[in-house]
């Protein structure tokens, strides 16, 4: 990686949290929740950048519609989180799978 994608990276970020700056409070305080779950969780595709754009594009939708945040969501965001993720490998997965069957771990 050089530094011209690091630079094109970083301008991709900046206009991506402009367009998340740009969503009423609701919506902001929902996204970083969803943000702060996926960074943790680890989908493997996170870095790039589909799934997160395509929640904003979602959130702007329903912004569009006039619907509350919770109406696209329901009220358990790590439940929709999951949802989303539910077929792609994450990050806990290939600890999981690189810590079984190793001395010293029990399987379940």
């Amino acid at each position: 990686m050089g530094i011209q994608d690091i630079i094109e990276g970083k301008k991709q970020w900046r206009a991506h949290m402009a367009r998340v700056k740009a969503l009423p409070p609701d919506y902001q305080i929902v996204y970083k929740e969803i943000q702060r779950y996926f960074f943790k969780v680890g989908p493997i595709d996170l870095h790039d950048g589909t799934l997160l754009s395509g929640i904003v594009d979602f959130f702007e939708e329903g912004v569009a519609a006039g619907k509350g945040v919770l109406e696209l969501i329901g009220t358990d965001v790590a439940a929709f989180c999951d949802d989303l993720v539910k077929d792609s490998p994450t990050y806990a997965d290939i600890y999981q799978e690189s810590v079984k069957g190793q001395p010293g771990t029990a399987e379940t």
